[in-house]
């Protein structure tokens, strides 16, 4: 099967056929280069989705984030965004794989196509020419032909007449002969060429043309196992990404599966629970009998004392006090010291006149928790104020002591940093001391007294927290507690509050006597370790450093050993030869290469 035997005589129609082709191979190539525009348009909107979803750091939205619902649709988020990365991964790779060189290869195939039938216009316009010298040849010779037979009619005729001359009839006679050599020659030339024209049209139909169609067949079914090349690798771009995004949704599944309902709730309690207990049950009130009421420290009628009291302080009641009113919070515990008529069995106030259950109930229900002691009326003061107490008092005992506890955690983690920092300030002031052409001693002394005393207000700080802790975990004596020494409460039992701490308290002393142990380290010898510590790269000597001082270790230019403490600032590195060799060089004087697989190594030379 070949065009060029086949299709000998259809040059025209393979040229509208190859560029036909041509046209396909450009349409497919436009196709492709839409899909990449599409898959990046694509991804930028997912991204931009997620990325508007995402919580905001420092707010509150993060705080939200730590329920497991909230960190399966996190983690949706981040598989969509890798999602979204996986359509510019497809985009990437169809540009990379098929634009690129699909574009280069319709540029040369379309020069090939044109050199190709360049060559057929060629051969056709010679095959031609050829032809027009036949047809002009011929014309000739049968033009001379007819020249020659009217040549010798005329002289046959003027030899039959006997009236004409000899001289007129030789004269005939040699035309006739002229003629005669002129048919001759055009016939031979005529002979001539066509055979030169057989042989040109024999090659042109069994050698040329089918040459030339041979490559153009060629060329054509190149471009058909392009296109389907480009086919396949269109497909494989996709299923490569496809495991990909597999794994995303999977992650997204995973994620959703790891939802916990009562882990959520739990959560919910622990962000939420004030550590009040519930009202008590509310006493029947005899108004028959002419007798004096015992009033419970929960009933409504004492609720209603303490509304009053509170409203010499704050003026006008702003919440209610009914337990189950929506946004109001549970009534506080027993206050610290009380009037002697708020007192059970306690000396009687002056008998006030008695007014109708429904205006008591009203009265009840428009009034506000009494203030009970001198820290609790400056607390309201400072929230009128817009201020937030220091000890966190205006919020309920659970949430204060979560406060307290971050608190606490907070100026640890400032300390050990101020201790770290002095910790430096020291080796380098030893260092002088050792070295005086280093610096001088007496310079560093003011920035580490500065620092000392930095520890100083951190630690009184993080202590005067640790006593408002222990004081809401009932570890220490509440305020005011000297005050109930009036047995006014001894008949009475010990506020639930406390009860419900106790639990609590086993935790928070396991917790606290680790973190007592850690305080405890900072008076220990800060340069004693009791085992070798590892390596965590190697170092190579740039200089000679002779090392004479003590906690120095001598060195030579080219020598490789291991790093076992890096340069925190103070210009020196901590080095080991072998097991019982180590000490400090300075750090300019060795080029340090840290292994990136160790503990708080750095990747720097």
């Amino acid at each position: 099967m070949s065009w060029g035997t086949e299709l000998w005589d259809q040059f025209d129609n393979l040229e509208k056929h190859t560029q036909w082709g041509i046209d396909i191979l450009e349409k497919y190539l436009i196709f492709v280069k839409e899909r990449t525009e599409i898959e990046l348009s694509y991804a930028k909107p997912l991204r931009n989705l997620s990325k508007k979803y995402q919580p905001k750091k420092n707010s509150k939205e993060e705080e939200e984030y730590r329920y497991t619902a909230c960190k399966a649709f996190l983690s949706t988020l981040n598989e969509m965004n890798d999602y979204a990365g996986q359509h510019e991964v497809v985009s990437e790779n169809l540009t990379s794989q098929i634009l690129a060189g699909l574009a280069r290869y319709v540029q040369e195939l379309k020069q090939e196509r044109k050199s190709h039938f360049h060559d057929g216009r060629k051969a056709q316009q010679h095959i031609e020419t050829c032809w027009k010298q036949l047809e002009s040849s011929k014309r000739r010779f049968e033009r001379d032909c007819k020249e020659a037979d009217r040549a010798q009619q005329y002289f046959e005729k003027m030899d039959a007449d006997i009236n004409v001359t000899k001289a007129d009839v030789e004269k005939a006679r040699q035309q006739a002969q002229v003629r005669h050599q002129m048919a001759e020659d055009s016939k031979a030339d005529y002979s001539s060429i066509l055979q030169k024209f057989n042989h040109e049209q024999r090659e042109y139909y069994h050698t040329h043309i089918p040459n030339i169609f041979q490559k153009i067949q060629e060329m054509e079914e190149r471009r058909i196992v392009r296109l389907g090349e480009s086919m396949k690798t269109y497909a494989e771009v996709d299923r490569q990404v496809i495991p990909i995004i597999g794994k995303c949704l999977d992650g997204i599944v995973k994620a959703a599966e790891c939802i916990d309902e009562k882990t959520d709730s739990q959560l919910v309690i622990e962000a939420y629970k004030s550590g009040f207990e519930p009202p008590g049950d509310i006493e029947f009130e005899d108004y028959t009998q002419p007798m004096k009421r015992t009033v419970s420290e929960n009933s409504l009628s004492n609720s209603r004392g303490e509304g009053k009291a509170e409203l010499k302080f704050g003026g006008k009641p702003k919440g209610k006090l009914w337990p189950f009113i929506k946004k109001n919070k549970p009534p506080p515990p027993p206050p610290a010291s009380a009037s002697p008529s708020a007192v059970p069995n306690g000396p009687q106030s002056p008998k006030q006149q008695k007014e109708p259950l429904s205006h008591r109930f009203n009265e009840f229900m428009t009034s506000k928790p009494k203030i009970h002691c001198f820290r609790s009326l400056k607390r309201g003061l400072s929230l009128k104020l817009g201020a937030a107490p220091e000890d966190f008092s205006n919020l309920p005992p659970e949430q204060r002591r979560k406060k307290l506890q971050q608190k606490v955690d907070e100026l640890n983690k400032e300390i050990q940093k101020e201790m770290d920092q002095r910790e430096a300030i020291t080796k380098m002031k030893d260092v002088y001391l050792k070295n005086p052409q280093m610096g001088d001693p007496a310079s560093l002394d003011h920035k580490l007294t500065e620092v000392i005393q930095n520890i100083d207000k951190l630690r009184l700080e993080a202590q005067k927290f640790e006593a408002w802790l222990a004081e809401v975990e009932g570890r220490l004596p509440a305020r005011g507690e000297q005050r109930r020494q009036s047995g006014l409460y001894d008949a009475q039992p010990a506020p639930a509050v406390n009860n419900c701490a106790q639990a609590r308290e086993r935790y928070t002393e396991a917790r606290r006597s680790g973190g007592e142990r850690c305080w405890a380290t900072d008076f220990d010898d800060e340069f004693d370790d009791e085992e070798p510590l590892p390596a965590i790269g190697t170092c190579k000597a740039l200089y000679t450093f002779d090392g004479q001082n003590e906690g120095t270790i001598s060195v030579v230019e080219g020598e490789t050993l291991y790093v076992i403490e890096e340069d925190k600032g103070d210009g020196w590195t901590r080095i080991r030869r072998n097991e019982d060799e180590e000490g400090y060089v300075p750090t300019s004087y060795v080029e340090v290469y840290l292994d990136k697989n160790a503990k708080g190594a750095k990747t720097y030379i």
